[in-house]
């Protein structure tokens, strides 16, 4: 399956429609939706982005988000592929790498609940390393916080 990955409005309707399905998945899996934690204005400064993966039709089948954090750290946020896609969170994770990596930034994190095994391991599988938690997730027991270098 060709997949692209584009920068677009985190407000277009794919992007919303995504962001929707990617909410209910994760109320259904922990309990929260992970909304509290991202507001798309984040995405709609310098050196951010809402990225959306679409296959060679221009079916929208996943997103990723990226926004500053701290110094040269961002943030990866919004990771979904819709099921039954293969390979789609793999690039969507790429292209946000690669962008934070043009746009400067040393290290990429984000935060994932302990409980959503998948993600875990998705992350692990991909050279993102456990740190301790930061910002809205220091000290948090269900929360598992990760870091990748990539960039000078």
């Amino acid at each position: 399956m060709s997949i692209a990955v584009a920068a677009e409005d985190p407000a277009g309707a794919d992007a919303l429609a995504l962001v929707a399905e990617l909410s209910a998945t994760l109320a259904a899996l922990t309990g929260a939706t992970g909304q509290a934690s991202f507001d798309a204005a984040d995405v709609l400064v310098p050196r951010a982005c809402f990225a959306v993966a679409r296959d060679a039709d221009g079916r929208a089948l996943g997103c990723g988000a990226l926004r500053p954090l701290e110094g040269g750290v961002a943030e990866v946020k919004r990771m979904y592929a819709r099921p039954g896609t293969r390979g789609v969170g793999s690039a969507v994770l790429a292209f946000l790498e690669r962008e934070a990596a043009a746009w400067g930034y040393a290290a990429l994190r984000l935060s994932t609940r302990r409980v959503n095994a998948r993600a875990v391991a998705f992350y692990e599988r991909h050279g993102y390393v456990p740190i301790d938690g930061y910002g809205r997730y220091a000290g948090s027991a269900v929360s598992v916080c990760f870091e990748k270098r990539i960039g000078a």
